[in-house]
């Protein structure tokens, strides 16, 4: 890595953004750029400085132009279009500590659901993706239980009605992240209705992130998973 005294961003990027460049040493995880609302030109200056400090660096929630701003300054970084996520350096890192479940009620929701997988394999954890295993068909899921009950931590992630980590929490020892999805009709309200089942789930071990946080459900995944 280069000389983090010698390295100063530019006039442009101190326009733009203070990156967190210590806190991989801080925390023991990277920086993460969240995406949305910030322009391609301002994310070429974040992309450039990424680039000059070697530094391992996660872009969330990026759109197809904000991609190719991203990519044209770090043409390696890894892509995932489905979960609008992009990673660099593209190489993950070994993978240690225990496995994280990822469990997504419909296929609607596997967009946040592999944003939560794709964010714990960055950080070094070993994942397995479940999909379509929601309540309305409660076999697909106990169809998978050994594979549940060999997690360290499960990350379940469901729009409409929001049931499915009650369930799971109620069949395995491991915790539970639960992960609302705008996913749904009307009266969902864009994720509200699943949001709130999950915080009043009668399930102990289950916490829950914002609606559609996938990044923050994979991280939380990959810190409990970290030793095991």
């Amino acid at each position: 890595m280069p000389d983090a005294e010698a390295w100063q961003p530019s006039a442009a990027l101190q326009e733009v953004a203070e990156l967190d460049f210590d806190r991989a040493e801080r925390r023991g995880y990277p920086e993460a750029v969240y995406c949305e609302s910030k322009t391609p030109a301002q994310l070429r200056l974040i992309a450039a400085a990424v680039r000059e400090r070697s530094a391992r660096t996660l872009f969330t929630r990026a759109t197809a132009a904000q991609a190719r701003a991203v990519l044209a300054e770090l043409p390696d970084a890894g892509q995932d279009e489905e979960s609008r996520l992009l990673w660099w350096p593209a190489e993950p890192l070994a993978e240690t500590g225990g496995l994280v479940v990822i469990a997504a009620a419909g296929t609607s929701d596997l967009p946040v659901a592999r944003e939560a997988q794709l964010v714990a394999r960055f950080l070094g954890r070993r994942t397995e993706l479940v999909p379509d295993v929601g309540v309305a068909g409660l076999h697909r899921i106990l169809n998978r239980l050994e594979l549940l009950r060999s997690a360290a931590v499960i990350v379940v992630v469901a729009g409409m009605d929001g049931a499915l980590p009650s369930v799971v929490a109620g069949l395995v020892a491991a915790p539970v992240i639960a992960v609302p999805t705008s996913v749904g009709y009307g009266a969902a309200f864009e994720g509200l209705a699943a949001l709130l089942t999950m915080l009043n789930s009668c399930a102990p071990g289950v916490a829950v992130v914002n609606i559609d946080n996938g990044y923050g459900a994979g991280h939380l995944a990959a810190q409990i998973a970290a030793n095991g």
